[in-house]
């Protein structure tokens, strides 16, 4: 992959139909009241991680970047708004003109987040910062919960690679964001071409159990796979007979056959099985790849096999059980009045039970212990304390309305393995258990 290529936001339409009715009225009624103006300030955070998850990955930020950069009201938008008695004539010239011009700060993507940590911090007007929450979190929520099944399937991996190939089980605008945030998380290839095209991320396939049942026979099958593709290709075992196909496979393609796919049965036999005969056959340096339904549980009970590869899908699109990171997007702190210069007020809900939450402009850092382990996630909206101070996690990513924070998806990529490994090593077993790390508040 080119490092240096940011990727292509090509066909990136207006997002600001991806918005709950509730916030263009809520928009309406502020104006109305002279409140729309006042100073605000947004946080987007999780009360919790999912049950049984140590640890939450950031994902999304370079498409929330893409969202508030095209979101804006066309005609066709203004008059549907306007037909269906949505909002109100003054709402309608304010969305007419409307463009974010607040700035944005945020947890780098790839970056690991536990319960309360402010991921995002949306500052500039009331009007002009409601307005984005749904398409924010919308993003968010799905990309970080790829993200995370991601990183434990990767943490599970042991180094072996991993295929993301569920763009058959979801929506096929999910599946282009899926593979982009697997990627994060520590995929190394995609099968989905849309992704493959618009994030660079490197793409893989070769064929279905369809295409040899297209030949009279497997060895034609193969024959002609192998005749296209070269003797390279990934060969897929499973469709008759294993054993027969794989001495049909090296017969034709030789020792130098890139891989065999194995797409069903008990996965951990049928790969030593297929090893064994590999290896008597002579085809040392042909690789295993297994599919089949994975998840990280899947995979880890494969560690013991000789596999060199997993292509996961269903369960890595839908979250592997947690599509959602439950993340909201609050009114922390606001100006007690549109003068620019007004003081900032915090602000929270104060319901009873597990809604509540801490108002205040807040900052994050990680504390590490004396071998540079992270010990606890500490948020304040006070002084950052000095031995922190070099520890702080969120960066700016808008100023002023423009994007300052672009950056190659291998650098989020990256960002996540070193973020990964900062972690106490509990963070990476499979079994249920709290957020590795506490947070802290002062």
């Amino acid at each position: 992959m080119n490092s240096a290529d940011l990727g292509r936001r090509v066909g990136v339409p207006s997002t600001a139909l991806f918005t709950d009715q509730y916030e263009l009225t809520m928009v309406q009624a502020a104006l109305k009241a002279g409140t729309a103006g006042r100073r605000s300030v947004f946080e987007a955070f999780t009360r919790r991680l999912p049950e049984g998850r140590r640890y939450g990955v950031v994902a999304g930020i370079g498409r929330v970047l893409d969202a508030v950069e095209n979101f804006h009201f066309d005609e066709e938008m203004l008059g549907f708004l306007r037909d269906q008695a949505i909002v109100d004539g003054p709402t309608l010239d304010y969305l007419a003109d409307y463009r974010f011009g607040g700035d944005i700060w945020g947890y780098p993507e790839g970056e690991v987040y536990f319960p309360g940590s402010p991921i995002l911090r949306v500052e500039g007007s009331f009007a002009e910062c409601v307005l984005l929450e749904t398409v924010i979190l919308s993003i968010l929520n799905h990309d970080s919960a790829i993200a995370a099944a991601a990183s434990r399937m990767s943490a599970a991996a042991g180094g072996r690679r991993l295929i993301e190939m569920g763009a058959r089980r979801t929506h096929e605008l999910s599946a282009v964001a899926s593979a982009r945030a697997a990627y994060i998380g520590g995929f190394d290839t995609t099968s989905d071409l849309a992704a493959g095209f618009r994030y660079n991320i490197p793409t893989v396939g070769t064929s279905a159990h369809a295409f040899t049942l297209l030949h009279d026979s497997e060895r034609d099958a193969f024959r002609a796979q192998v005749d296209s593709l070269g003797r390279g290709t990934t060969l897929l075992v499973d469709t008759y007979d294993v054993a027969e196909a794989v001495r049909t496979a090296v017969g034709i393609a030789g020792p130098e056959l890139g891989a065999v796919r194995i797409d069903s049965g008990d996965l951990l036999l049928v790969a030593h099985r297929v090893r064994q005969q590999l290896d008597e056959l002579g085809a040392t340096g042909t690789k295993i790849v297994v599919t089949s339904d994975l998840d990280e549980y899947a995979i880890a009970s494969l560690a013991a096999a000789p596999v060199d590869a997993y292509g996961v899908g269903t369960q890595l699109v839908t979250g592997s059980g947690h599509p959602t990171c439950s993340m909201v997007y609050k009114l922390v702190a606001r100006a007690g009045s549109g003068d620019p210069a007004d003081e900032l007020r915090p602000v929270a809900k104060k319901s009873m039970g597990a809604k509540s939450s801490k108002g205040g402009r807040k900052w994050a850092a990680r504390r590490l212990d004396e071998e540079g382990v992270a010990e606890a996630e500490v948020v304040g909206t006070g002084p950052v304390p000095e031995e922190l101070a070099g520890r702080q996690l969120l960066v700016e990513l808008v100023r002023g309305g423009e994007v300052v924070a672009r950056e190659p998806l291998d650098a989020a990529r990256e960002r996540h393995i070193a973020a990964r490994a900062g972690l106490p090593l509990s963070a990476m077993q499979l079994s249920r258990g709290e957020a590795v790390i506490p947070t802290e508040y002062v």
